[in-house]
């Protein structure tokens, strides 16, 4: 017999999954935040966690619980928007499963079941942060890290992460292709394949690292090319946005999602990192990169893009966003899909147009404070004579 507490929880999940997002009141012209998350852990199926077998489970106790839902790839299909999220169980690993809504920014309701990769990797013990890529080969990409024990150091944290690549149709049946090679980077995370070929090849951004999680040498994102999807192997990897001192990407950067076509560049939204008195800060920002030649930057506006705010700064790791999944709508329209603080996914909304203007008007950081206050006074000196004008 099912227990009778599960109806009670059901009603509070199906209140949840109906609950009508809207926009914030937040405004800077850039874009718009919603109210509430898109996914937490209380939109994961009751049937996931608990055994309502009433026999078996008469405390209605969840027996496999969930403690995060964060860092999702996205992706339309069909005029339908999906989340490939990263969940975390009680038990720390991390496995991916399919969200599904009908309108991208409210009733995210999970799948059935969670995504099954084909095993093919004894040493892996974690897996998360899929980035989802719809290729012109008619394939849809997943790329993410695949972690294991980093078995010539004793440290029971170190660790080794891998970019593993899988491919699907239709976000069930998956394709598990081997891990990436990068040949003059011990460890890569944070890998991006580019939707369209590149000189006849494969694209993919990177972030070289020397370990697990400092990048050592590695000097910001990378782009390499690589002939062969199944078996692919990256010789050269080309610096394209650098690790500068004192800025939002002193400590790291890293590709965020895939990126996505605009009329005057590939706009590319992806994460720095700086080291605070209360740990490293996790920030988005934004560059845009050629349209025939996607190594090549052409935009660097100053700053950071997006920062958490309010209630998403606190969490499992706090004071961080991240993220690895945006959709463009045919309008125009971008979803950009980001986590707060390794807990709970969000939905902020602006256009190609508006990602654009940012990029190409907002000044460049001149990374000293002297040049940082003249930039300033030359906008308030603007602004003022404005404001003289209208008396």
């Amino acid at each position: 017999m099912i227990h009778s507490r599960y109806f009670e929880e059901l009603k509070k999940y199906e209140e949840l999954i109906r609950r009508e997002n809207k926009k914030s009141r937040f405004y800077n012209g850039v874009f718009d935040r919603y109210e509430y998350p898109v996914l937490t852990r209380e939109h994961i199926p009751l049937y996931w966690k608990y055994d309502l077998d009433e026999e078996t489970n008469p405390f209605f106790m969840e027996r496999l619980g969930v403690n995060a839902v964060m860092n999702s790839g996205a992706v339309e299909l069909n005029g339908k928007f999906y989340l490939v999220a990263r969940v975390e169980g009680a038990d720390r690993k991390s496995f991916f499963a399919v969200a599904e809504s009908d309108n991208g920014i409210s009733g995210f309701r999970f799948w059935d079941y969670p995504v099954v990769l084909p095993d093919t990797c004894p040493e892996e013990t974690n897996v998360y942060d899929m980035r989802l890529t719809k290729h012109e080969d008619g394939w849809i990409y997943g790329v993410f890290c695949s972690e294991s024990k980093d078995k010539d150091d004793p440290d029971l944290s170190a660790a080794v992460a891998e970019a593993g690549i899988v491919r699907t149709k239709d976000l069930k049946s998956w394709e598990r292709l081997d891990n990436l090679t990068t040949l003059h980077s011990p460890q890569q995370r944070n890998v991006v394949l580019h939707p369209e070929f590149v000189d006849g090849k494969y694209a993919f951004y990177t972030r070289p690292m020397d370990g697990f999680i400092e990048t050592g040498s590695g000097g910001g994102i990378g782009f390499g090319l690589c002939d062969d999807i199944e078996h692919a192997v990256i010789g050269e990897e080309i610096i394209i946005s650098r690790r500068i001192y004192h800025t939002l990407t002193e400590a790291k950067n890293g590709a965020g999602a895939v990126p996505i076509k605009g009329g005057k560049c590939w706009i590319h939204i992806a994460h720095g990192v700086r080291n605070t008195a209360a740990g490293l800060r996790y920030v988005l920002y934004v560059f845009g990169t050629d349209l025939k030649d996607p190594s090549k930057v052409i935009a660097e506006p100053s700053g950071v893009f997006l920062v958490p705010l309010g209630k998403e700064r606190t969490g499992d790791v706090s004071n961080v966003v991240f993220t690895n999944g945006a959709i463009k709508k045919e309008d125009g329209t971008v979803y950009i899909y980001y986590a707060s603080s390794d807990t709970r996914m969000h939905v902020a909304e602006t256009s190609v147009e508006k990602l654009e203007d940012y990029l190409f008007h907002t000044p460049e950081d001149p990374l000293r404070s002297p040049d940082c206050v003249k930039q300033r006074c030359e906008l308030i000196d603007k602004n003022m004579a404005l404001l003289k004008e209208m008396g």
